[in-house]
């Protein structure tokens, strides 16, 4: 196949985009937006519901006798824990302990799983099940993912499918939808209450369209990558080649990470004693134990008072932007040291709070630190106050209830 893939939602979604405006989601086209204006999209997502294509994720299927085995050398979190009928959002890494990819495992069985990733993975994967009774299959064209995320996404999805109505976190489950098998997952990227479907290509629409009719009334719209990258952040969810970049791919040591400095380490049990082996397992252990994690991944807030005071004394009017800055922002402590960078910053129309992802230095890392986050103002580099905290910022109920 050559040129520009489309996704098997593309035919209905592009009917819907009056905009046109698409980018390269690994050579596959993915809206930015669909309307002139993102944050209508967003609340959709924060207020009502909305629909992703999550479709351009790359996914395989791993099954025979030792898929377990292979999964559980390959990836961070720990896959034997995961039982029939869940999913568990993961990693892995290369021989030095640091990300390279991350992703959601979907076990179905003892021995089949459906795993995604946001970037090819499948030679990596294949190498390292040489020698295992595993058989590993690349099915990325051959389904459809649509996120339907909101607070009524539960609604609108169980007068289609009844099993929406009582699907655990993270859980998912067959269903039939458009006269077409399916899986419902309760997953998503957006840090609400919200499901995936995954579904065959060639009944993509069917599903599509049965969707949006139950949405009706409901005020059901597509949402694009801007808007997801605001719900993104508020959700405290690292995105490859912001947060981190490939291991294998990475220029130097300052562009790799690993999970415990990526704020992964919830995903690190039976690490430290020795207890469980994956790759890269050797110096993730060694990095816990002599504690040289070089950073620590936090949430920054704004001192609104501070930000509003140096663009009022500047003559401009304070920005309120829910566009995430494309670029990196240092991180200063009072005596304008450097001691740590943002790699996410945005203002939240939820919270009405400018909020970042950013690493900093370990004994920094700690809820409430007061530091400063470096800006330009009229072309002059200033620096505003910020406050380290825990995230999710945006975590409400609805998502795991």
């Amino acid at each position: 196949m050559t040129g520009v893939r489309t996704t098997p939602f593309h035919p209905r979604l592009s009917e819907l985009n009056d905009q046109g405006l698409y980018t390269h989601w690994q050579g596959t086209l993915s809206p930015l937006r669909y309307t002139h204006a993102p944050k209508h999209e967003y609340f959709a997502v924060r207020n009502s519901v909305g629909v992703f294509d999550t479709s351009p994720l790359y996914k395989y299927v791993v099954t025979g006798p030792d898929a377990e085995r292979l999964l559980a050398r390959a990836l961070v979190r720990d896959v034997t824990t995961c039982r029939p009928g869940q999913a568990q959002y993961t990693c892995w890494c290369d021989d030095g302990g640091h990300v390279m990819h991350d992703g959601v495992v979907f076990r179905h069985s003892a021995d089949e799983f459906f795993l995604t990733a946001a970037r090819p993975t499948l030679s990596w994967f294949q190498e390292l099940g040489s020698g295992l009774r595993v058989e590993l299959e690349d099915v990325t064209e051959g389904y459809g993912m649509l996120a339907v995320q909101g607070p009524r996404s539960r609604q609108v999805l169980s007068t289609l499918m009844p099993e929406a109505e009582t699907l655990g976190y993270f859980d998912h489950v067959p269903v039939k939808v458009a006269d077409t098998a399916a899986t419902l997952s309760r997953t998503g990227y957006t840090g609400d209450l919200g499901f995936e479907l995954t579904v065959p290509d060639e009944k993509a629409v069917d599903v599509l369209d049965a969707v949006l009719a139950a949405g009706q009334g409901h005020g059901i719209r597509p949402f694009g990558e801007e808007a997801l990258m605001t719900l993104r952040i508020e959700a405290g969810l690292a995105l490859i080649d912001i947060e981190w970049h490939d291991a294998r791919l990475a220029m130097s040591d300052a562009h790799k990470v690993t999970p415990k400095e990526l704020g992964f380490g919830w995903m690190l049990r039976g690490v430290r004693d020795g207890s469980r082996r994956f790759v890269g397992s050797e110096a993730v252990r060694r990095e816990l134990v002599d504690g040289t994690s070089r950073w620590l991944t936090t949430g920054i807030v704004v001192d609104w008072a501070d930000w509003d005071r140096l663009y009022r004394d500047a003559g401009l009017f304070p920005p309120k932007s829910e566009h995430p800055l494309p670029y990196e922002s240092m991180i200063l402590d009072d005596d304008r040291i450097e001691v740590g960078y943002c790699t996410s910053f945005v203002y939240s129309p939820v919270l009405q709070r400018h909020i970042g992802i950013a690493r900093v230095r370990p004994d920094l890392a700690a809820d409430g630190t007061e530091l400063r986050l470096e800006l330009a103002v009229n072309h002059h580099n200033t620096t505003v106050r910020v406050r380290t905290t825990k995230m999710p910022f945006f975590d409400p109920a609805r998502k795991k209830g």
